[in-house]
């Protein structure tokens, strides 16, 4: 099943230019990758990719094509994605209505986040598999 997850002109901006950048044939799109954990809710990594791995589901957005795993369909229902490129901060981040804010006084920057959100540095940007799914 694939989740309503809402995408902001923003982020579609941002994903579209990362696809055309890529160097992939049209039909390429984004692998979203996200697990649970971290202060904010979420870990997450993205990358360029000609098409889905098995196991992955796509979801069409306006032409936009995310590529997703079992385990962030689930995850991501109900989230908008969005980008947000500020003095302190420039990358994707996953608005979730019904995350509560961290209360952990060790997160440091991540407290200030409005609740909910995860951010993804745009350092996290790569061509093929995250890194996190190498060593899989």
């Amino acid at each position: 099943m694939l989740p309503a997850l809402t995408i902001t002109p923003a982020a579609d901006k941002f994903i579209r230019r990362i696809l055309c950048f890529s160097g992939l044939p049209a039909g390429a799109g984004l692998r979203l990758v996200v697990s649970a954990g971290g202060c904010s809710g979420y870990n997450s990594a993205f990358s360029a990719e000609a098409g889905p791995q098995p196991g992955e589901e796509t979801l069409d957005i306006n032409g936009l094509r995310i590529f997703l795993p079992a385990e962030s369909r689930l995850l991501l229902d109900g989230v908008t994605m969005d980008f947000v490129d500020t003095p302190t901060q420039s990358g994707l981040q996953f608005i979730n209505p019904n995350q509560a804010a961290c209360a952990c006084s060790s997160s440091g920057e991540s407290a200030k986040a409005p609740p909910g959100v995860a951010k993804i540095e745009i350092g996290a940007i790569g061509r093929g598999r995250p890194a996190a799914l190498l060593a899989s």
